[in-house]
């Protein structure tokens, strides 16, 4: 373990900030061995829920094994808590009553359970951290006080809401990490896997709870990990395969490419490829592997094409700087063009000389066919709200594509939930 002097210092290029408060659909294959899965992410607050009006009941739950419902916060003794009461607990929708009672759970986590009782293949896993809170995770996995208490608050949220595990989103190229959190995100992991294994031995004998960890896909980043340590309390690897350019890069590139381009590296800083074959070589089995798709672009002005310079990256919409929906795309008087050697998709605007770099169906396709040339468990998509409808679907292209889905069941029975509606099953939805 080196000391935290000489710990490698984080390029630049991988600070990248990541919208918070947003959450995730994922799809695990069974078309072959081993089953694969679709992972969505769904936001609570901010853009989602409040600001897209995108609510869970707008989930495409039939076409999807998990649902990642994102992010918890971490208080300073470390325990997992809420971060929005309201989105998650309170808000009434129209078919829910405000004159029942008992202690009763509203919001997005009712309407979680009351899709994973009309979808029994559907998972729902509770996002913590994310880009904005990672910093929180050091001082509390270095503590052991601080570490059982992320790993006791973890289960008991989990089982008051109803959910199928937890979704870690410690992002290390989000802070300074420190050396030692290479060794206690394992101990964490750990502690986590072990409070769930008590809770299910006592309450849900044989069910296993799910944990999956965000990944990294930049090499500055994972290698501060020891995959092979942590591999062993994870059920999925999520990898982030998205964002390998943007208002941070010296040129304009791919943001989520399966290969390089030997003949315009400026283009393909990184590569989805490289990064599964980083994990594979650590050990992880390729179906643990879950690649992720972006559902937005990001833009680039005043440049000439692919891998040039560029002048600013725009406005974008509600998503941030430089940053688009992928509904919104391509941009009035833009072309779609596709790179068959990274295989990825971007669009051009001549007249603005504006690039935007997303995934379209041709680039999906693609990665389909790669994620089971692989073995790959399945994808997942960041983020649930910003998909297109009908054959321009992304999630629609992938689902067709994978096949019949992991058909391994939830868990309806959460005898120590807090809340009565969850604690009796949903009686009546």
């Amino acid at each position: 373990m080196p000391h935290k002097e000489h710990l490698p210092a984080i390029p630049q290029t991988l600070l990248v900030p990541r919208r918070r408060h947003c959450r995730a659909l994922s799809f695990h294959r069974i078309s072959q061995t081993p089953p694969a899965m679709r992972t969505h992410y769904i936001s609570q607050i901010g853009k989602a829920i409040y600001g897209a009006q995108y609510q869970p009941q707008s989930l495409p739950a039939s076409s999807v094994t998990r649902i990642h419902y994102a992010f918890a916060d971490i208080d300073s003794e470390g325990n997992v808590v809420s971060s929005d009461t309201y989105a998650d607990l309170e808000k009434h929708y129209t078919t829910d009553s405000w004159s029942d009672n008992g202690t009763n759970a509203y919001g997005c986590v009712k309407q979680l359970y009351i899709l994973k009782k009309q979808n029994r293949n559907t998972k729902v896993l509770l996002s913590v951290g994310g880009w904005t809170w990672s910093s929180k995770f050091s001082p509390i996995a270095a503590d052991p006080t601080m570490r059982q208490n992320f790993a006791s608050s973890a289960v008991q949220l989990v089982t008051d809401w109803g959910f199928d595990g937890i979704d870690i989103d410690w992002e290390f190229n989000a802070y300074i990490p420190a050396a030692e959190d290479t060794q206690n995100i394992v101990l964490l992991l750990q502690a986590v896997r072990n409070a769930f294994n008590a809770w299910s031995a006592s309450h849900a004998p044989g069910y296993h709870f799910l944990i999956t960890v965000a990944s990294p896909a930049g090499p500055a980043v994972y290698s501060l990990w020891d995959i092979p340590a942590m591999d062993p309390y994870v059920d999925t690897w999520s990898l982030m395969a998205y964002d390998y350019a943007g208002a941070w890069s010296n040129a304009t590139g791919h943001a989520s490419n399966i290969y390089f381009d030997a003949e315009d590296m400026p283009a393909t800083p990184y590569s989805t490829d490289q990064a599964v074959s980083a994990y594979i070589a650590a050990g992880v089995h390729p179906s643990k592997i879950v690649m992720g798709l972006p559902l937005y672009g990001r833009s680039f002005e005043g440049t000439l094409g692919l891998g040039e310079p560029f002048d600013g990256v725009g406005s974008g919409d509600d998503l941030g700087t430089g940053q688009w929906r992928f509904r919104d795309l391509p941009r009035p008087g833009a072309t779609e063009f596709y790179d068959p050697v990274a295989k990825a998709s971007y669009s051009y605007d001549e007249a603005t000389q504006e690039l935007i770099s997303y995934d379209t169906v041709q680039s999906v396709d693609e990665k389909s066919a790669y994620l089971k040339s692989k073995g790959l468990g399945g994808a997942m998509f960041w983020e649930a709200s910003d998909d297109k409808n009908g054959t321009e679907s992304l999630v629609v292209a992938m689902a067709g594509q994978l096949g019949r889905l992991d058909a391994a069941q939830n868990l309806l029975n959460y005898p120590t939930s807090q809340y009565d509606n969850i604690r009796n099953g949903m009686p009546g939805s």
